[in-house]
C-alpha cells in the first residue's frame, strides 16, 4: 500500500474509520470481559499442584504490578498491529489492486493470492450484429479464454459513411462486440454506443465508439492496432478480431435473378436470397483469428443474422478451412426467430443446412436450437416474424446433433438469453472435452 493510497485512506469522511475503531472499542470490551472472567476463576478456583506453576508463569504473576499489565497490553498491541497489516494485505490489497466490477470477492482474493485461474476451454465465437454481442455477454462470465471473430461487411449508417470517407473495414459490429466484453458495461460503454443525433450536423448519426476507432486507426496507422488499443481502453475480458482486414462488400444472388450489393441492401430486399458472395473475391484472412480457430476447443456460429453476420464469415480465405481443420467442437446457434427479409418461413433445418452449404459437409458437429416454445408464442403477427420452432428430432441431414435447450430471452422473445445460452454451450464444450478424452485414451490403449 503505498503513501497516496494510505492519506485516501485516512481523508475524512470514508466511513471505514469510525467502524474500524468502534470494532477496536468492541474487542477492548469484550477483552475486559474475558479478563474480568478469567481473574475471577483464578481467584475462586483451586487449580491442581502439578499446573500450578505453569498457571502462575501464564498470567505473568512473578512479574509485579504494573509491568505486569503493561507487557500484556504491549503484546496485544504487537498482535493486533500484525492482524491488521496481514488483513490489508489479504483482503484490502486485492480490492485496490483488481478490477472487482461484477466478481465475487471471494474470486477476487483468490486471484490474488494464487493468481489467475486457468481457463478451462478457448472458446472461438464467429459471427456480428447484436446477436454475437449478446453470446458474448454470456461467455464473457466463464472460465474461457474468448476471441470473437467478427465480420466488416456491414455499410449501413454510421458505418457505412465511415467506410466510404476513410476506407477502412467496418467498424460497427467490432465495437459492439467489444462493449459487449468490456469488463465493466458502464459509462465508457454507454459513450461508445453514444450516437450523435442534432439535425443537419455532419455528426449526425455516427455512433462515438465508431468514431473512436477511426480515430485510433488513424492514430496507429492501422485498422488492426486501432482495434487492439480500442479494447485497451474498454479492458475487455478476451479478443475482438476482424474476419478480415480488407475493406469488402457483401453481394447476393437473389432468387429472381437480380443481384444485391451491400449488406444494407441484402437485409432490406423483399426477394430471397440464392447465394451469397463478397467482392473482393476470397479476401485474405486475419491471421490471428486462424491461428484463434486452429487453437480452439469450441467454436461457436451465430446466433445473428443468417446471411449478413454469420455466414459472411466464412467466405473469407482461409476461415472456413481453419474451422474443418480444427480439433474443436463446432456448434451452430440457430435464431430464435426468423428474420424479416432474409429468412422468412425458415426453420431450423433450413438455418442449418445454409450453414453446412457454405462451412462444408461433416464438418458442422451441433446446432443449438430454442426449445422453449411457450416463450416464443408472445411474438405478434405485426412484427412479420415467426419463432423458429423445434420439433422433437435429435439430427439433421448431414448428422449435424440438434440440441435443444431453452436459450430465449424471457422478456425478448427475439433473442437469446445471455446467461443461459452460455451455459448450454460450456456443457456442450465439456462433453466434447470429455469424449476426446476417452477416445485419446483408448487410442493410448
Amino acid at each position: 500500500m503505498n503513501s497516496r493510497t494510505l492519506r485516501m485512506w485516512l481523508r475524512p469522511g470514508m466511513m471505514i474509520k469510525r467502524w474500524l475503531a468502534l470494532f477496536m472499542l468492541a474487542t477492548v470490551v469484550t477483552s475486559l470481559g474475558l479478563a474480568m472472567g478469567l481473574a475471577w476463576i483464578y481467584e475462586h478456583y483451586s487449580f491442581p499442584k502439578r499446573i500450578q506453576p505453569y498457571v502462575e508463569w501464564l498470567t505473568l504473576q512473578p512479574i509485579a504490578h504494573p509491568w505486569r499489565e503493561i507487557i500484556i497490553v504491549a503484546i496485544g498491541v504487537i498482535f493486533l498491529l500484525g492482524a491488521l497489516w496481514r488483513l490489508s494485505t489479504s483482503l484490502i490489497a486485492p480490492l485496490l489492486e483488481a478490477d472487482t466490477s461484477g466478481r465475487a470477492f471471494s474470486e477476487i482474493v483468490n486471484e490474488h493470492r494464487f493468481g489467475p485461474a486457468k481457463a478451462e476451454f478457448n472458446i472461438v465465437a464467429i459471427g456480428g450484429g447484436t446477436g454475437l454481442s449478446a453470446l458474448l455477454r454470456g461467455l464473457k462470465l466463464q472460465n474461457a479464454n474468448l476471441t470473437a471473430i467478427v465480420t466488416v461487411a456491414d455499410d449501413g449508417g454510421s458505418t457505412g459513411r465511415i467506410r466510404n470517407v476513410f476506407n477502412i473495414p467496418a467498424p460497427g459490429d467490432i465495437r459492439n462486440c467489444l462493449v459487449a466484453m468490456a469488463d465493466n458495461e458502464s459509462l465508457m460503454a454507454k459513450l461508445f454506443h453514444y450516437r450523435f443525433d442534432k439535425e443537419g450536423s455532419e455528426l449526425s448519426g455516427h455512433a462515438f465508439g465508431n468514431l473512436f476507432i477511426t480515430a485510433m486507426t488513424q492514430v496507429t496507422g492501422s485498422f488492426e492496432q486501432g482495434v487492439i488499443e480500442s479494447a485497451r481502453v474498454l479492458n475487455i475480458r478476451g479478443r475482438v478480431l476482424p474476419s478480415t482486414l480488407e475493406n469488402i462488400t457483401l453481394c447476393a444472388d437473389l432468387v429472381d435473378g437480380t443481384v444485391a450489393r451491400g449488406e444494407s441492401a441484402i437485409a432490406h430486399d423483399s426477394h430471397a436470397v440464392e447465394r451469397i458472395f463478397v467482392e473482393p473475391n476470397e479476401p485474405d484472412a486475419y491471421r490471428p483469428a486462424l491461428a484463434a480457430i486452429l487453437n480452439a476447443d469450441l467454436i461457436v456460429l451465430g446466433p445473428g443474422s443468417l446471411y449478413t453476420s454469420v455466414l459472411p464469415n466464412l467466405l473469407v480465405s482461409g476461415v472456413r478451412e481453419a474451422i474443418q481443420w480444427s480439433r474443436a467442437a463446432t456448434v451452430y446457434v440457430c435464431n430464435v426467430a426468423t428474420q424479416h427479409g432474409e429468412t422468412d418461413n425458415f426453420g431450423y433445418e433450413d438455418h442449418v443446412n445454409e450453414v453446412v452449404k457454405y462451412l462444408g459437409d461433416n464438418h458442422l458437429g451441433f446446432a443449438v436450437v430454442n426449445s422453449n416454445a411457450a416463450a416464443t408464442a408472445a411474438i405478434r403477427p405485426e412484427w412479420q416474424v415467426s419463432a423458429v420452432q423445434y420439433d422433437g428430432r435429435q439430427t439433421v441431414a448431414g448428422g449435424v446433433h440438434i440440441v435443444p435447450a431453452d436459450v430465449v430471452n424471457d422478456r425478448n422473445p427475439l433473442r437469446h438469453d445471455p446467461i443461459k445460452l452460455a451455459e448450454v454451450l460450456v456443457s456442450l464444450a465439456r462433453e466434447h472435452q470429455a469424449s476426446t478424452f476417452d477416445l485419446e485414451t483408448a487410442d493410448l490403449d
